[in-house]
C-alpha cells in the first residue's frame, strides 16, 4: 500500500507542468538606479511587478526579443543627417596610411610608405643597424639566410615611399 501511495504521489510531482514565467520586481529608487528581484522591493523604491517568460528552446512560437518602437527612418532621412568629427588621430606622417592598412601590414611584415618607426620596431624588432645618410635615418634587418632589409625614414620619422 505504501508503494502504491509513493508512486502515485512521484507520478503526480513528474506530471506537472513546469512553470517558465516568474514574477520579477521591478524596483527604482529615487536617483534612477534599477534593480531586479524576486523578493520585493525596499520601501523606498516605486515597484513594479514583470512577468518574466523563459521558454524552454524549440518549445513552441518564436519569442520575439525586442519590439520595435515608431517607424523606421527611410535611408533618404538618415542621409540628412550630417557628420561631425571632433577630433582625429594624426599619427605624424600625415596620416597616409590607414588603421585597417596598417594593421594587415603588421601583422604581414611588410613595409608601407607612411609607417612609423614604433610600427617598424614592433614588426621587425630592434635593428640590427642604424645608419644616418642625408639627415634621414636608416634601419637594417639582416636575417639567417644573408638578406638585408633597409628601411629608410624621413625627418619626421616616417617610412619613405620608394622614387
Amino acid at each position: 500500500m505504501n508503494k502504491l501511495i509513493a508512486g502515485s504521489c512521484c507520478a503526480l510531482l513528474l506530471s506537472t507542468a513546469p512553470t517558465f514565467a516568474a514574477s520579477i520586481y521591478r524596483c527604482s529608487d529615487a536617483a534612477g538606479n534599477l534593480t531586479f528581484t524576486r523578493q520585493g522591493c525596499p520601501i523606498d523604491q516605486t515597484a513594479q511587478i514583470q512577468e518574466a517568460a523563459n521558454p524552454t528552446p524549440s518549445s513552441g512560437k518564436a519569442v520575439p526579443l525586442a519590439k520595435s518602437k515608431g517607424r523606421r527612418k527611410t535611408p533618404k532621412e538618415e542621409s540628412a543627417r550630417s557628420l561631425t568629427v571632433v577630433g582625429a588621430q594624426d599619427d605624424g606622417c600625415g596620416n597616409r596610411i590607414t588603421g585597417s592598412a596598417r594593421r594587415d601590414a603588421l601583422i604581414k611584415k611588410q613595409i608601407h610608405p607612411g609607417m612609423t618607426r614604433t610600427d617598424i620596431e614592433s614588426t621587425f624588432g630592434t635593428p640590427d643597424t642604424v645608419a644616418t645618410r642625408n639627415g634621414q635615418m636608416q634601419y637594417r634587418y639582416s636575417n639567417a639566410k644573408g638578406r638585408t632589409r633597409t628601411v629608410t625614414f624621413d625627418e619626421n620619422g616616417c617610412v619613405r615611399g620608394k622614387r
